[in-house]
């Protein structure tokens, strides 16, 4: 998929752009959120995980990024100078590739924030269950591709898993 994304770009016109490269991937959104504060995401149908994988993640094998059978496959999308919640999960592992723009991410065993990475396209990062993590838009909007590892097949994760540390938005 390629990206490339001024920083000038209005939100609208971004999500528009990543839409139409994920359509020609052949992905099915089945949820777009553009309404968050620190940008929004496209959540891609579960039957396509495999594919997002071989596509985004090539490096891993399934049995690598499987932890149990339902796994979660989703885009990030976040604005210049924005950033996600301090924040860390339950029931779930996540793995994260930059596609575009250059992002900062956090990541800690701690609730003690870490010192900011910056991280290019084509950079993985894995985050374990539990691992405090927080993604920073920094100069230009970061695509990340991301896919949620679902560590209690009984209770999967969602959107209530997020434990929230600290937020700029007061979630």
């Amino acid at each position: 998929m390629n990206l490339n994304i001024p920083s000038t770009l209005e939100k609208s016109a971004v999500f528009e752009q990543i839409a139409a490269a994920l359509k020609q991937e052949n992905f099915i959104v089945i949820k777009q959120d553009e309404t968050r504060p620190w940008g929004g995401f496209f959540v891609i149908d579960e039957s396509q995980a495999a594919a997002f994988a071989a596509k985004f993640f090539p490096h891993l094998g399934m049995d690598a990024i499987r932890i149990t059978n339902k796994l979660s496959p989703k885009i990030l999308v976040v604005a210049p100078n924005k950033r996600l919640s301090w924040q860390f999960h339950h029931r779930r592992a996540e793995i994260w590739k930059i596609l575009s723009g250059v992002v900062g991410v956090k990541t800690s065993l701690t609730d003690e924030e870490g010192d900011i990475k910056e991280l290019q396209p084509g950079t993985f990062i894995q985050m374990d269950k539990g691992e405090r993590h927080r993604l920073i838009g920094l100069d230009s909007w970061g695509i990340v591709a991301e896919i949620w590892q679902h560590t209690d097949l009984e209770n999967p994760s969602d959107e209530d898993d997020i434990i929230r540390l600290q937020d700029d938005f007061g979630r």
